[in-house]
């Protein structure tokens, strides 16, 4: 690793997360000096490593490029959590990204401008590094640099797809109050994005004040209801400072021991919040059902972020794990001005010891009767032994000549080990 990526990565954990790890050296209870250094040794000793390396290969062939983008990576990952002490917990995790051979597609860091871009920047950094709190019934305690996925990720999720995911310096709580009710709370103070940590355009963080809360209640397996507010508030991107509200009810309806019927209902209302000069309402609808036979599931799900004809006045996702909805080629990480109405059926089956998932999206605008395009994904993953991985995956999404849209096509090959 060169000295100046360790000084970005050294940078980009900041005060703010170092004074939280401080700070939450006053949930401690009191142990003997005599005893700390012994009982805090050990618990390392007892704690767990973990290593694993990704790598992945993509390509990008975009119809407004002459030249494909053509990504070959290795992600190197080390992580380790020590044994509790005290009901405390420390978590350490460490990536570092490497081009291997030569960087040919636009990581938005290193000047490629003249390729499609594949937002894997090559960099090392420091993922996790908090302290987790176990000492009140039901409760976790998390403070520092830590990952944070709520519900199906389709807002807030550590964009675990590519190859540098997104973490959160912040301190959240978990509560159980129950075995079907719980509730959980992050206040997020930096946003640390795939794109870092090196600084560039787009914004490697986002600082601000963010609150992120959800409440859910287990009826049965065949339905869950899910409150949610999200408070985002970016000093790097105003026009993505928003506030949502909403409710989602999903679940498994059994019909007998073979068969189910998955489903999904979910309703959000978006507003603007903190500083953003944009006044909008926007709101967000899913309906899915699908059916299930042992391993084997079909759904069909139809998605709709309403839009305008104004720029910024559209509901928007900056959180989220964007690549798991509206297509694997990623057309719609940003939700289009106009909106988007996401028709999709997906297909899900064990293949000679594989999984295959297969699904068809057409995509509409939600304002204007834009037809962007549709777009057809295949993605097969097969496991080797308990370590390993191997996965195919291709997206083609085909825009429609109306739409400001192109061509784009993109493949995969990606091998995991996990040790």
């Amino acid at each position: 690793m060169t000295v100046s990526r360790t000084t970005n990565s050294a940078k980009r954990l900041g005060p703010g997360v170092l004074s939280a790890l401080a700070s939450s050296m006053l949930i401690m209870p009191v142990a003997s000096q005599a005893d700390v250094g012994t009982d805090v040794a050990q618990a390392f000793k007892d704690g767990k490593a973990n290593v694993a390396f990704r790598y992945r290969y993509e390509n990008v062939d975009q119809e407004n490029f002459s030249k494909d983008a053509n990504a070959s990576t290795l992600r190197s990952r080390i992580s380790f959590q020590t044994a509790a002490w005290q009901d405390l917990t420390l978590m350490l995790e460490l990536d570092d990204l490497r081009s291997v051979g030569d960087e040919s597609y636009n990581s938005t860091r290193n000047g490629k401008t003249n390729r499609p871009t594949v937002l894997d920047p090559t960099a090392t950094d420091l993922n996790v590094a908090a302290l987790k709190y176990m000492g009140i019934a039901n409760t976790e305690i998390i403070v520092g640099r830590q990952k944070i996925a709520r519900g199906n990720e389709r807002f807030v999720g550590p964009v675990g797809w590519r190859q540098n995911e997104q973490t959160y310096d912040a301190g959240s709580i978990n509560y159980r109050f129950n075995d079907k009710l719980q509730a959980y709370y992050a206040y997020v103070r930096q946003v640390n994005r795939i794109v870092g940590p090196d600084d560039g355009t787009p914004p490697a963080d986002f600082n601000g004040n963010t609150h992120l809360a959800d409440v859910s209640y287990s009826f049965s397996p065949a339905a869950k209801l899910t409150a949610y507010g999200y408070f985002l508030d970016f000093d790097e991107a105003l026009a993505a400072s928003s506030q949502t509200l909403g409710l989602r009810l999903a679940g498994d309806l059994k019909i007998n021991d073979q068969w189910a019927v998955p489903y999904a209902a979910e309703w959000a209302t978006q507003d603007d919040y903190g500083d953003n000069p944009n006044n909008y309402s926007a709101d967000y609808y899913l309906a899915e059902a699908g059916i299930r036979w042992q391993k084997v599931t079909v759904k069909l799900s139809y998605e709709v972020l309403e839009g305008d004809t104004v720029a910024n006045h559209q509901f928007q996702t900056p959180l989220a794990t964007a690549h798991a909805f509206q297509g694997w080629a990623d057309q719609f990480a940003s939700t289009p001005t106009g909106g988007i109405e996401d028709l999709f059926v997906q297909l899900d089956v064990p293949v000679l010891g594989a999984n295959l998932k297969v699904r068809y999206d057409d995509y509409q605008s939600e304002t204007g009767s834009v037809d962007y395009g549709n777009e057809l994904g295949v993605w097969l993953t097969y496991p080797v032994g308990t370590n390993y991985s191997v996965a195919l995956k291709y997206a083609a999404f085909d825009a429609d000549n109306e739409s400001s849209y192109v061509d784009v096509d993109k493949f995969w090959v990606m091998l995991s080990a996990n040790f």
